[in-house]
């Protein structure tokens, strides 16, 4: 029909070039950039699965970077471990050449000379070999590698002169530890009712040697009402005590910590720990203490090649401490090669993820491009129509005239 009033043509050809439009618009907006999904109308289910995806994504990338810094946390111990493989190669070969009686004493006292200062230089190495302040060679402190969803725990152990059994002067100290145990050392070690603002809250620990400054004292008074962990009684009580006396120390028969006390000197042979003579609910429940070594402090004498006997017997101990060295060595290495295995698997899942997320929010191009030149094509001819519709009442006016 004919009319001037409506424009039925004009309002159809309005409606489908508004779609076509819209249509083209997406087009443009996918290519321009790469994906398929921009926002939630566009794919709503897909969207929760990609963000899914990506976070996953994410966590799996850093924990292959997490993996790749315990390797090189593990490398880093490991090069020290092979300068200390090179010094007790040295010091064994100077024990064997020790141990023949056709050197004199003087000889022999420069050969004794160079294997203390190569002991020296062992326990030198093991205390200075860190990674962001991890000790690798002189803590058995454990550290925890987190890979996404695991776990792998480095358990580092010391590797200094004495604990090789090659130092020149063994310095046994009376060492003592607590009864108590947690599985953490993260964990409360003294109960919040345990310490009270009420009471003077010390604890007082002595060993024989120290008492040129009087005994170590530790005041709990902060902790009243929160209690203490066994990582914060440690901190407290070194600090009080001016040297490291006190370790969370890991027991790996019970998977647990305790509190150690350990003497400043070599020769100690008393350990004490009392209150102040206040009511002390703390002290009764740390002063439960066990495990004196059956050398009751005693120092001794460690190895020396000043005769053929000690030179010997020196030969004897750094044989040991080459195998002692090689199993914490060869510990070090399965554990790279774990973390190794363990980026692989990781960058394998990352590369995987990603390739799935893509499937899901990557525009393809070729079938986006079809379809926007398909729009195009519609747009300009809609263009074109609703010119045309648009002219259609002017017809009528051939009619009126």
């Amino acid at each position: 029909m004919l009319a001037i009033k409506n424009n039925i043509m004009a309002d159809n050809a309005a409606r489908h070039l508004s779609r076509n439009y819209d249509a083209l618009s997406k087009s443009v907006e996918r290519l321009s950039s790469g994906l398929r999904i921009n926002s939630a109308r566009d794919d709503a289910a897909g969207l929760a699965v990609r963000e899914l995806i990506r976070a996953d994504v994410a966590m799996f990338r850093q924990a292959s970077r997490n993996a790749q810094d315990g390797i090189s946390m593990l490398q880093t111990g490991e090069g020290a471990m092979a300068a200390i493989d090179e010094i007790l190669i040295r010091m064994k070969e100077l024990a064997e050449q020790a141990s023949t009686d056709t050197y004199s004493t003087d000889q022999r006292a420069i050969m004794n000379n160079e294997y203390s200062e190569l002991s020296d230089e062992i326990t030198r190495i093991s205390g200075a070999t860190k990674f962001n302040e991890k000790e690798l060679l002189n803590s058995t402190d454990a550290i925890d590698i987190h890979l996404g969803e695991g776990v792998l725990t480095i358990t580092p152990q010391v590797m200094n002169a004495t604990e090789l059994g090659v130092n020149t002067t063994l310095a046994v100290k009376e060492v003592w530890s607590h009864l108590k145990t947690v599985a953490n050392a993260g964990d409360e070690y003294i109960a919040a009712g345990d310490i009270t603002a009420d009471t003077e809250d010390m604890i007082k620990f002595d060993f024989a040697e120290v008492n040129v400054v009087g005994p170590v004292e530790v005041d709990l008074d902060a902790y009243a009402g929160t209690g203490i962990t066994l990582n914060q009684l440690v901190q407290e009580i070194n600090t009080a005590a001016g040297y490291a006396a006190a370790f969370a120390t890991y027991n790996s028969e019970y998977a647990s910590y305790s509190l150690q006390l350990k003497a400043e000197v070599a020769g100690d042979t008393t350990f004490a720990i009392t209150d102040d003579g206040t009511t002390c609910t703390a002290i009764d429940n740390i002063a439960n203490f066990g495990g004196a070594p059956s050398t009751n402090g005693a120092a001794g004498t460690g190895n020396d090649l000043l005769s053929a006997a000690n030179a010997q017997n020196a030969l004897a101990s750094v044989t040991s401490a080459i195998g002692t060295k090689d199993s914490y060595r060869a510990t070090l290495g399965y554990w790279m090669n774990r973390l190794s295995a363990a980026v692989t698997v990781l960058d394998i899942q990352v590369e995987n993820l990603s390739a799935a997320e893509s499937r899901i929010s990557d525009v393809d191009v070729a079938t986006e491009m079809a379809a926007m030149t398909r729009n195009q094509v519609l747009a300009q001819a809609g263009i074109a129509m609703l010119g045309q519709a648009n002219m259609m009442p002017q017809m009528a006016l051939q009619l009126l005239g």
